[in-house]
């Protein structure tokens, strides 16, 4: 008979719960202090553990950053099959709700704001994930509006879908920024709803409110 002590492996629920309770404090102390100047201690500190401890998690301060960013995309289209947006029109309806969750969760859109902000600089961590976040984002909702088009019968004008994908995401981004300074004065649902209802508007209807003059291609192109 083997009389050695056998060793308890540890039960995966509770280390995903620990697991998610240390993104939760590393998303509060970046969000709080950005990520130079947050440290892993603090957040160790937060939930009751050692630096080592939180380091037997993540691996490195990069690989916690990049589980808290991925932890928020995740939970947003946990309910769809496969971590992806709804079908068709679907999922604009479904970034519009997502603009009312974030109304309820300050302390989230802090953390995106404050993050996305840092990823332009030098060397930035987030800089990789955000890369593959808006080009991932703009691919899938340009997905959806081919949708959309397939279900109406009509040809999806490329251009136009992407231009207006890119500008649906730069919208709900920028709106984060100026909810956080003025809250009282930015309904984020409301102008999500309004923005997008106006860009596929302009893709399918082809209706456009004159502005002036519109450069052409290679007319852009010198301007960069």
């Amino acid at each position: 008979m083997n009389n050695e002590k056998k060793t308890t492996p540890r039960h995966r629920p509770e280390t995903e719960e620990r697991r998610q309770s240390i993104i939760e404090a590393a998303a509060d102390v970046f969000g709080s202090k950005g990520t130079a100047n947050g440290t892993l201690q603090e957040v160790a500190d937060r939930v009751g553990m050692t630096r080592a401890g939180v380091l037997h998690y993540f691996g490195s301060k990069r690989g916690l950053l990049e589980a808290v960013l991925r932890n928020r995309d995740s939970s947003e289209v946990a309910e769809f099959d496969q971590g992806h947006l709804p079908r068709g029109a679907q999922a604009f309806r479904h970034l519009v709700e997502t603009a009312e969750l974030n109304a309820s969760r300050p302390n989230v859109v802090r953390t995106f704001v404050t993050l996305s902000a840092e990823s332009v600089t030098e060397n930035n961590p987030g800089n990789t994930y955000f890369h593959e976040r808006y080009d991932g984002l703009r691919n899938e909702l340009k997905e959806r509006m081919q949708d959309m088009a397939d279900e109406m019968g009509r040809d999806l004008d490329e251009e136009k879908a992407e231009a207006a994908c890119a500008s649906i995401i730069a919208v709900m981004d920028g709106l984060q920024l100026q909810w956080l300074i003025d809250k009282d004065h930015i309904d984020m649902p409301s102008t999500v709803d309004f923005a997008i209802k106006a860009l596929i508007a302009v893709v399918f209807d082809h209706r456009q409110t004159e502005i002036g003059h519109e450069p052409q291609k290679d007319e852009r192109n010198e301007q960069v």
